[in-house]
Formats: C-alpha cells, sequence, structure tokens
C-alpha cells in the first residue's frame, strides 16, 4: 500500500496517473501545498509526497521513476540506449515545458503579490516555448508515445506538462504535442485518475 501526500490537483496528478497505470494498491492523503501536513512530508512544502512503508520519497519525478522501476512497468531498463532516450525527453520536458509553467505559476499565484511580474515575464516565456515546441516538434518520431510503442514515465510527465501551460493560458503550439495529449487522455487510466482529480 502507498500513500499519496498532496492534493491531485497539483503536481501530485503525476504520481496518481502512475499508481492507476500501475493497477497497485494506494491511498490519499490530499495535503495542500505549504501546509502543515505538507511540510511534515516535504520540508519545502511542495506536494507530492508518497510514503512507501516508513520511509517518505519526495519530487514528483522521482517518485513516478520509482515506482515504475519497482514495479518494471512505465520505463525501459536502466543501463539501456532506449533508458537513455526516455530520459532525454524527460528532462526535455522538465527543462523547456516544466520549467515556463513554473515561471508562468510563480508569477502568478506563488510569488508574495509585491514579486510577481506576470505581463514582463509572459513575452520571454512565449519565446522559450517557441523554439522548444520547434525542438519537441523535431524529436519525436512515430509514436504512438514518445518511446515507441512503449508507454513511460516520459509521457506522463510532457503531458502534464502540456496540461499546465494549457491552464496558464499558453495553449502548445505543436502538433506532435497535442496528439500525444489526445492519446494519453483516452487512457483508462487517465480518466480514473482524472475523475479522482476532479472529485478532490
Amino acid at each position: 500500500m502507498y500513500t499519496l501526500i498532496g492534493n491531485p490537483k497539483n503536481r501530485s496528478f503525476r504520481v496518481l496517473w502512475a499508481l492507476e497505470e500501475l493497477g497497485v494498491p494506494y491511498e490519499i492523503e490530499p495535503e495542500q501545498p505549504q501546509s502543515a501536513g505538507m511540510r511534515a512530508a516535504n520540508p519545502s512544502g511542495k506536494a507530492p509526497a508518497l510514503r512507501v512503508d516508513d520511509e517518505i520519497l519526495i519530487d514528483s519525478v522521482a517518485i513516478v521513476q520509482f515506482l515504475a522501476d519497482r514495479h518494471g512497468d512505465l520505463s525501459h531498463a536502466p543501463g539501456s540506449v532506449a533508458r537513455a532516450k526516455q530520459d532525454s525527453l524527460l528532462h526535455f520536458a522538465l527543462d523547456d515545458f516544466d520549467g515556463s509553467a513554473w515561471t508562468l505559476a510563480k508569477h502568478s499565484f506563488v510569488f508574495p503579490e509585491a514579486l510577481r511580474q506576470k505581463d514582463a515575464i509572459r513575452d520571454g516565456v512565449s519565446w522559450d516555448l517557441t523554439r522548444a515546441y520547434a525542438a519537441f516538434q523535431a524529436r519525436v518520431g512515430d509514436g504512438p508515445w514518445l518511446s515507441g510503442e512503449r508507454f513511460t514515465v516520459a509521457d506522463i510527465i510532457t503531458v502534464h506538462c502540456a496540461q499546465w501551460l494549457s491552464r496558464a493560458s499558453q495553449v502548445p503550439q505543436c502538433e506532435a504535442l497535442t496528439q500525444l495529449v489526445e492519446r494519453a487522455v483516452a487512457r483508462p487510466a487517465y480518466q480514473r485518475a482524472d475523475a479522482i482529480r476532479q472529485a478532490a
């Protein structure tokens, strides 16, 4: 039994989706970022965290990759060329998509109001994303997933980043990314996780 600590409406959704894909038992402690319960699990107060036996794991990407490795699914084997390519696409999504989404979030609701520069940073973020979309379009293969036929951690993180950008009024202008999202949200595990998110 795993315990997901966090609200499924934020990055905790990544872990929730992975748990549903793997079909393993879990429960949710719906803590908000920076709550006392969240800070008890993660000193930074950021969500999510995952309780595994008597240990607490933090950072959504590390948790999802841990689950994939532990259960032998959602990932290529460590040390394989396929895994290196998977990790490369994963880190691309984190650097180029997640980084931009997080910048927008910080200037929208995370920073103290006096420090927010939402209008000032928007054009720069859009410029950076335009370059990222072109690079992503050039990198992806024929699919259906980023690693070909195998759905992996990289797909979960990339799709979540694309959705986060859309919610920040930065709708991805990239055919390959749009099609990836469309395929991913049709997966039964995604739909189960999304129903839980919507009810949270």
